[in-house]
């Protein structure tokens, strides 16, 4: 059994990764904000100094908690998205650092917003970043674990595209203009929207826990070279008019409004561009040449097993 160590454990992502690292018998510690309540609960606040003592002795920090993208990004709300992901992940960098018995692999979440708006460009884990609030958050985000990594730490940095689930994110925010006929395209059509299912996402930081430790379990699982970048998408990216073509088969109804750029734009202003229309042909270059079987490779049985 292994020790692991989440903070945004009650996220979309963080509640079905602690359900399944529980299944496979390890023990999960949570970072909360509260007063801990529990064996399994350590109190920090993500934008002070962690004591080196909450994240000692477990064999791996998960780092998946961040401000909502989402909506309209006024000063104060821009202010809220990145220190939520640069502060916090630098203060448990530095902790880290410091811990009597650090953990052998630090997660950070990342997300494929680093690359911008790129068209219809293939982009990997090797690509360049592009230009925006988004690519120079997530420039500053990655660049925050840095410190763990050079006292020899792996880290690892998931480059999350969009995530597929039922319990909430992208998808639910579009699923009741859909159930009532009333969903579209957005913009042009033509952007490309890199995505994921949840059940990968969960079956993929799984697979990258294996590496080099106990963790996870499976001792008879292959061994990757998992450190830095990986772009956590499926292998099959879709545009945006493809998907809504897909949602709309699946709940049987029409799709042929369109969410017009300006008005887009009018009411979201720069999420408009650097979120719903941007396209990011984004590519899991490291979880294909490992050979990580993803269960939902095709959006249309993605969405078929989440609706």
């Amino acid at each position: 059994m292994s020790r692991i160590l989440i903070s945004g454990a009650s996220g979309l992502i963080g509640l079905e990764l602690v359900s399944a690292l529980k299944a496979s018998g390890n023990e999960v510690v949570r970072l909360v904000r509260r007063p801990a309540k529990a064996r399994n609960e350590r109190q920090w606040d993500p934008m002070r100094e962690v004591p080196p003592d909450i994240v000692s002795g477990v064999d791996a920090v998960i780092h998946l908690s961040g401000e909502n993208v989402a909506g309209l990004w006024t000063r104060e709300k821009k202010r809220r998205i990145r220190e939520s992901r640069v502060v916090s992940t630098g203060n448990l960098s530095c902790a880290l650092t410091k811990a009597p018995s650090p953990p052998h692999t630090f997660i950070c979440a990342s997300a494929i917003g680093y690359y911008g708006d790129r068209g219809d460009e293939t982009l990997t884990e090797e690509s360049t970043s592009g230009t925006g609030f988004l690519p120079e958050v997530c420039r500053e985000w990655e660049a925050a674990t840095v410190l763990a990594a050079k006292a020899g730490i792996r880290v690892i940095n998931l480059r999350l595209g969009i995530v597929l689930s039922a319990a909430g994110g992208a998808l639910q925010q579009m699923l009741w203009p859909f159930r009532l006929g009333l969903g579209g395209k957005i913009g042009s059509g033509r952007q490309w929207w890199s995505w994921i299912q949840i059940d990968d996402v969960i079956g993929a930081v799984e697979f990258m826990l294996r590496e080099n430790s106990n963790v996870g379990q499976r001792a008879s699982s292959p061994v990757r070279n998992f450190s830095g970048p990986v772009n956590l998408v499926s292998p099959n990216p879709v545009t945006n008019a493809e998907f809504t073509r897909a949602l709309a088969t699946m709940l049987r109804r029409p799709a042929v409004l369109t969410a017009p750029r300006f008005a887009l734009k009018l009411v979201l202003r720069k999420f408009a561009d650097e979120g719903v229309l941007a396209s990011a042909r984004v590519m899991p270059k490291k979880l294909i040449e490992s050979g990580f079987e993803f269960r939902y490779p095709e959006i249309t049985g993605a969405l078929r097993d989440v609706l």
